[in-house]
Formats: structure tokens, C-alpha cells, sequence
């Protein structure tokens, strides 16, 4: 069997990975890029001066490795390479040749500028240098360096090879070509990279460590004890574990306390280390924490003044970051979220009401002292409007308008929110000058849509409030496809429901070669139709008895199946990055007119009186028969009338009583049990 496309960084294959340090995070570094990286045959290098350290860190790695076979994580002989694929050395030489390194030692300026002057002499003038610090400012780590425009930080957070958040922390120096290349490139690894702008801890580490100290006073002032305080933060701001929890799981008082005091410095007067994290560090000890599984009961006054101070310090504190404009709310909601499995700030602050939610920090300012009030949640409450989120991201690029989908948490699953973006994104495009064609993505390489967000769908009360909600998604959708640009779908992942219904709106869609599952209809294993166009576009691009069969079943197909009917144009080898790349070139060719781009056949079709027969299995005949009329009658309109009545279809079916069975099983069950459908 071939070895798949190496993965590239600026176009120069990455054949050779150094990762220096053995210690706490290095072995899981080198764990995550071997999973991606063994099938490539690209060896990973750890290097560390403490023979001892090698041998801790190489059990850890194979230790991981055989809990994720035990668990059909890995497959067996995907574990054995994993394995067989990182070397572990005290030898810096082995080094040579490495094309990327990402050192991971101790959090100490003087130790990283010695690492890396010694690793610059190792290696190519063009391979990358990268610093996991957590903190230090990358013109601090490299500034003894003759080449700063190959560096920047890697921040992986804990544990590196599971947690997705990467912040990627360019210097002044560092080339903004590469900066923008890392992204890309720790996206096709499967992380979800974030941009910060260099400052002191970053963007995430603030809200780690500053909510820790925020839980430390709390018990340093009696309010409530360390087990109350990791018991509420888990109610209210949905900490997976709590703050006390935390610190003892990655051993990180040493570290939060040298944050905590440069924080002070650096950022503002409220940051500190409390003096019972300084003990605790000087005492090398743990915190007291609830137990697994334990409900620590907390009294109602003790609970409210806990919530209340836990709440203002964390939206105090992302509310600055933003200020900062060292991140955005986008990112900050996302990656909150995703890395220290917190609530996501913002969308806490609009459920909670914005006003309600600056007079949370307006009290906890005045309760401590240097605590600022940021202008963010001021400005937005002045307004009397929720914080904007985009889950769809713009990014224009010498004349292509790149939007990118991105719901990662959700495989880019559509809300509403998400189809009113799609719909403001392509509107100003229609209208801009100065963009020649675009280029519509999903964040990641799973998915590009894997349909609607299924509790969305929930909601639907009535055929009435059905059909209300069809015809906003069709408006969304009908958007893409009367932009006058050229629009290319570029399916790096599946798209499955309104996923594939925004493809089918574009003018081409090309997708990543080799993937077994890419496109589906699945909405009747919910009991539902679909309700954004794809019963009246699917048969215009794959003809009538090819479409009915998929949207009657439910099958998917592969990405070549999806050549050979014609549902997309070719197939790509490569990354997220290489599909985008040949979209953009195909706009350019269609711009200087050298090629030509399919257009949709919006005529009525000449339909059959009734479909060939399909095996619906389990599937309800009810649904069916609504989907059946919604195809036949729809596809003998004009394609916008046709859209029309799949609306309306759309809403009768969420009146019988097998949607909601469909649905409810999904929230309940997951896709893989098949509901049990009544036929009504």
C-alpha cells in the first residue's frame, strides 16, 4: 500500500520532527504527531539531557498508546508504528535533518535561548522552530537568533495529544507568510489552531490561572473551602473538573504562581499569587477536592456569593483579552470552551442577559481592587444587544473571499445563527467590487457540514413554525447560489443534510480524494425531510432516480461514488490546505476566462409518476410518502417554485408524530440506534 501525501509547510515536506523534552508534555507532543504522523513514515525525534526523563516519557508514550488500543482508539498495528516511529535520545545530533522542531523544556528564558541556539545550528535555515512555552513572549525565547523569521510558540494545552486548542503566537519577527502557514497546517493535523498576538501568558493561560486565583481568594478569604469552590465552579461554568481539581491533575502550582506575579506586571494590578498557592508551592502540596464522583453540597448563601464571584472574574478577565486585541470573541468563546472545558464566556454572558452580566463584573471590580471593567461588555451593554459570535469566518485573500464554517465541537453542525452568517457573508459579497469569487469550507478535516444542529431542529413545535424555519434556511442557501462570483465548495469532511444542500448551491464543489463517507441525506433516520433545497437540487445535479434513492434511504457516498454521478467535480490530494489552494486556482482560471463553470438546470424536470421502489428498512412510510410527493411535485416547477413546496413539505412532516420520534431518539440514543417509527 502507497504512503499517503506528505504534509507540508510552505510547500517543503515535513520529513523530520524534533520535539526536545521528556518531561511533562514533550512525550504527549510526540504522541499526537505520531498518530498523524507514522503512516507518512515521518520519524519523531525526542530529545531530552536526562536519560531518566527519556525512559519516564517513552513508557508514558507506549502507556497512552496501549489505552487507546485497549479502547479501539488505534488500531493494533497503527499502535505498533506509533510506537516504532518516535525515537527517544539524548544525542541533540539526531536532530539534524529535522524539517520542524518543537521544543517543550522547562519554562525558562535563559534554558529556551540556549536550546534553540543550539538546535539553530543543527538544522536547515528553512526549518521551523517552534517553542511550547506557555508563557514567555517568542522575542523573548528567540531573540538570540539569526534567523527569527522561521520561529514562533506552539502552545498545546493539557493533554497535548487529546486537548484540540493550539494558540499560534507569531513575533515581531516571525514571517507572516509562516504564521498564516501554521494554521493551515495544525488544522490538517486535526487540532483547531487559534492566532494570538504575542503578549505575556497568551490568551488562554490568563483564564486558567487568573480563575484559579479568582477560586484561591475565595478560600484564602473564607468565603467558602476548596471542595465548595470546585463544586460550584463545575455547576456554573461547567468545569468538567474544578479549578483545584485542575492544578493537582497538571501539577501546575509552580508555574500558575510565576504566571500570577508577571501577570501583574504585565497585564494588570488584580493578578498575584495568593499566599496559600505560595505555600502550596513551598510545601509541595495538593489540594483538598471532592472525590470522584462526589456531589459536595453547598449552602445556598455560600453557593450565591461563590457564583457571583467566580462568574465577574470570568468574564472580567476574557472581557480584557479582547480588549487586549491580542485575541477575538470568536476565538476566546471557542477555545474557552474547547481547551479548559469551560462554558463558553460570551454565550454565558447572552444567556445570562448582558446587563446582568456587566453589573457581575461591576461588583466584582469594586470588590477588587485593579480589577478592571472591560470596555467590551460596557460598549455591548450599551448597545442592549447580545455579543455577536461568528461561528461563519471571512478572510479576503488577493481578491477570493475565503468562508470557512466553523463549529468544530459541533463537526460544524448548522444553527440558525450559522444560516443567518451564511446569508450576511454572501449578501456583501454579491455587493463587493473588489472579490472575484469565493471559496465556501468547513473548519477542519471531519467535516465540512455534518447537517443541522439536531437540537435546533428540536424546537419545531408545528408544520406552521416547520416551514417558517425551512424557508430561512432555503434563504440562506439561495443566497450562495444567486452570488453573482464564482463559488467553489471545497468539502474538506463530510456533508451530510444542509451540509450537502449549501454544496449543491455552489457553482462546483471538489473535495479531499479517498474519503469513504463524504455526502448524505440522512434526514429520514430523523423522521424528517430535507428542508433547504435538497430535494429540488440533488436530482438537478444526479438526475431523479439517482437522487430519490439517496434521499429516500439515506445512503452516503464516497467521494469518488460522488464524482461518477456527477454531485462533485473531481477529487484532490492533500490537506484542507491543497483542496483551498485548487479552488482558488480554478476561480482564477474562471475570471481570466480560460475555463467555465457548471450552472444548475433551474427548469421544471420531466419527473416519472412515482418513484422506482427503494428497501426503507426500518425507515418511516409515513415520511416517505411526504418526501415522494415533495420530489415528483417539486421537480415538475420551475427549481425556485420546487423550493417552495419542499417548505411546505418540510413542515408537514414536522406535524406527524414519527419526527419527533426520529428526533428525540437522536438526542437520546446517537445515530447509531435506528428509531422506531410508527408509520404516523
Amino acid at each position: 500500500m502507497s504512503r499517503p501525501a506528505s504534509i507540508d509547510i510552505l510547500g517543503r515536506p515535513v520529513n523530520r520532527i524534533g520535539v526536545i523534552g521528556s518531561g511533562q508534555i514533550g512525550p504527549d507532543i510526540a504522541l499526537h504527531f505520531s498518530k498523524v504522523f507514522s503512516p507518512h513514515g515521518t520519524p519523531i525525534i525526542v530529545v531530552d539531557i536526562s536519560e531518566e526523563a527519556l525512559r519516564n516519557g517513552q513508557k508514558k508514550l507506549e502507556r497512552k498508546i496501549d489505552k487507546g488500543v485497549e479502547s479501539g482508539a488505534f488500531r493494533p498495528q497503527h499502535g505498533e508504528a506509533m510506537k516504532k516511529n518516535v525515537l527517544f535520545s539524548s544525542d541533540y545530533g539526531q536532530l539534524k535533518g529535522c524539517d520542524l522542531v518543537v521544543e517543550a523544556a522547562t519554562e525558562d528564558r535563559d534554558l529556551k535561548g540556549k536550546i534553540f541556539r543550539q538546535v539553530e545550528d543543527l538544522v536547515a535555515p528553512e526549518a521551523v522552530l517552534c517553542s511550547n512555552s506557555s508563557h514567555l513572549e517568542p522575542e523573548v525565547i528567540f531573540g538570540g537568533l539569526s534567523n527569527r523569521s522561521r520561529t514562533l510558540v506552539v502552545h498545546y494545552f493539557f493533554p497535548a495529544e487529546r486537548n484540540p486548542i493550539v494558540e499560534i503566537v507569531a513575533g515581531a519577527d516571525t514571517s507572516s507568510e509562516l504564521a498564516l502557514e501554521m494554521v493551515g497546517f495544525y488544522e490538517a493535523l486535526g487540532k483547531i489552531p487559534i492566532r494570538v498576538q504575542s503578549r505575556y501568558g497568551y490568551a488562554l493561560d490568563p483564564v486558567f490561572e487568573g480563575m484559579f486565583l479568582a477560586s484561591a481568594l475565595l478560600v484564602e478569604n473564607g468565603v467558602a473551602s476548596s471542595k465548595e469552590v470546585d463544586q460550584v465552579a463545575c455547576d456554573v461554568l461547567g468545569y468538567t473538573v474544578g479549578p483545584f481539581t485542575a492544578m493537582n491533575l497538571t501539577g501546575g502550582n509552580p508555574i500558575t504562581a510565576v504566571g500570577l506575579d508577571n501577570y501583574q506586571e504585565k497585564i494588570h494590578s488584580w493578578y498575584r499569587t495568593p499566599e496559600i498557592l505560595r505555600r502550596a508551592v513551598a510545601d509541595e502540596t495538593s489540594w483538598d477536592v471532592p472525590a470522584r464522583g462526589e456531589k459536595v453540597e453547598v449552602a445556598e448563601d455560600i453557593f450565591s456569593s461563590v457564583r457571583d464571584s467566580l462568574l465577574g472574574a470570568f468574564f472580567g478577565i476574557v472581557g480584557e483579552i479582547v480588549d487586549s486585541h491580542i485575541s477575538n470573541i470568536a476565538d476566546m468563546d471557542m477555545a474557552v470552551e474547547a481547551a479548559l472545558d469551560m462554558k463558553a464566556p460570551f454565550r454565558l454572558m447572552n444567556s445570562l442577559g448582558i446587563q446582568e452580566s456587566l453589573q457581575i463584573v461591576e461588583r466584582y471590580s469594586a470588590d477588587n481592587p485593579g480589577f478592571p471593567v472591560p470596555d467590551c461588555i460596557r460598549d455591548q451593554a450599551e448597545q442592549g444587544a447580545d455579543f455577536q459570535i461568528p461561528l461563519v469566518l471571512r478572510e479576503d485573500r488577493d481578491g477570493i473571499a475565503y468562508i470557512t464554517i466553523r463549529r468544530p465541537k459541533q463537526l460544524n453542525a448548522l444553527n440558525q445563527n450559522a444560516f443567518d452568517q451564511i446569508e450576511e457573508h454572501f449578501r456583501a459579497i454579491s455587493e463587493d467590487d473588489e472579490i472575484i469569487g469565493v471559496v465556501l469550507s468547513g473548519f477542519g478535516i471531519k467535516a465540512f457540514v455534518s447537517g443541522a444542529d439536531v437540537a435546533f431542529l428540536a424546537k419545531i413545535d408545528s408544520a406552521s413554525m416547520g416551514e417558517e424555519i425551512s424557508r430561512g434556511s432555503q434563504s440562506s442557501v439561495q443566497m450562495i447560489e444567486d452570488c453573482p462570483k464564482p463559488v467553489i465548495c471545497a468539502l474538506n469532511g463530510l456533508a451530510f443534510g444542509g451540509g450537502n444542500e449549501i454544496a449543491m448551491a455552489c457553482n462546483a464543489r471538489i473535495a479531499r480524494s479517498g474519503q469513504k463517507v463524504l455526502i448524505g441525506q440522512p434526514e429520514v433516520n430523523l423522521g424528517i425531510i430535507p428542508g433547504a433545497g435538497g430535494t429540488q437540487r440533488l436530482p438537478r445535479w444526479v438526475g431523479i432516480e439517482k437522487a430519490a434513492e439517496l434521499l429516500r434511504t439515506g445512503r452516503t457516498v464516497s467521494s469518488s461514488e460522488a464524482v461518477t454521478i456527477g454531485l462533485i467535480n473531481e477529487e484532490v490530494e492533500g490537506d484542507p490546505r491543497a483542496l483551498r489552494q485548487r479552488a482558488s486556482e480554478w476561480i482564477r482560471a474562471v475570471a481570466s476566462g480560460e475555463e467555465a463553470l457548471p450552472c444548475i438546470d433551474t427548469r421544471p424536470l420531466e419527473t416519472p409518476d412515482s418513484l422506482p421502489s427503494v428497501d426503507l428498512g426500518h425507515l418511516s412510510i409515513a415520511v416517505d410518502e411526504i418526501l415522494q410527493k415533495a420530489i415528483i411535485e417539486g421537480c415538475r416547477l420551475p427549481l425556485a417554485e420546487g423550493i417552495a413546496l419542499e417548505a411546505h413539505c418540510f413542515g408537514q412532516v414536522c406535524a406527524i408524530q414519527d419526527m419527533r420520534i426520529g428526533v428525540t431518539n437522536f438526542l437520546e440514543n446517537g445515530p447509531r440506534t435506528p428509531a422506531k417509527f410508527v408509520n404516523a
